[in-house]
């Protein structure tokens, strides 16, 4: 059975290409458009990973990642934040709300696809 990783991005383009990446190596992807509607799709589905956007409308990066740290059933989920911030200050901010790691776009695949390798296997 293939693990499981939602992809959380307000464009669209990015969560294609994403889930193209993903999908390709084997993994099932479950694509949500903002924080609010990631924590919908994760009471509905279980999943093994969470590779979110920084920034978006609704909920951003860093408040999924409070969110899914504060439920008890979720709170050791890896989540990864995907994004163009590439400041110390974000990545700190990240790592206190509780983010596993942290990749830069632009990015290429193989980058991402070791870094999911590297935290949930193949």
């Amino acid at each position: 059975m293939s693990k499981t990783i939602m992809t959380v991005d307000d464009s669209a383009s990015v969560r294609q290409m994403v889930n193209f990446t993903l999908s390709g190596a084997g993994y099932g992807v479950i694509e949500a458009e903002h924080g609010k509607d990631a924590l919908a799709k994760l009471k509905a589905a279980t999943v093994n990973m969470i590779i979110t956007d920084l920034n978006m409308p609704e909920m951003d990066g860093i408040e999924l990642v409070r969110a899914v740290r504060n439920d008890p059933a979720l709170k050791f989920m890896p989540i990864v934040l995907l994004t163009t911030e590439s400041q110390d200050t974000k990545k700190q901010e990240g790592k206190q709300a509780g983010a596993t790691g942290w990749i830069v776009k632009p990015f290429k695949p193989e980058q991402l696809l070791g870094v999911v390798k590297k935290i949930i296997g193949s």
